[in-house]
């Protein structure tokens, strides 16, 4: 399933509408560390892969912004387990 996801830089937050359910991934940014801190998405559109659309849509941008990113949610840290493609952006200190 496609899933569009849109960022709302001003929000600081990742966000995607399926089936009329909102669903977010929310960050903090200081000194280019984008910390992800909150993945949502209810449990009536869950099973879809947009947790990880949204988890997919923030490392590419901190990629394309040069940000290093701390997973702190624990989506976001299980899911940089299984993408080590990604690896390189997590911020270890």
């Amino acid at each position: 399933m496609a899933v569009n996801v849109v960022h709302n830089a001003a929000q600081r937050r990742f966000e995607a509408v399926v089936d009329g359910v909102s669903c977010v991934l929310e960050y903090g940014l200081h000194d280019g560390v984008m910390t992800i801190t909150h993945t949502g998405v209810p449990a009536q559109v869950g099973g879809r892969g947009i947790a990880g659309a949204l988890v997919s849509a923030a490392f590419d941008t901190a990629r394309r912004e040069g940000w290093r990113v701390v997973p702190a949610c624990s989506y976001a840290a299980a899911w940089i387990q299984r993408h080590p493609d990604y690896a390189d952006l997590v911020n270890r200190g």
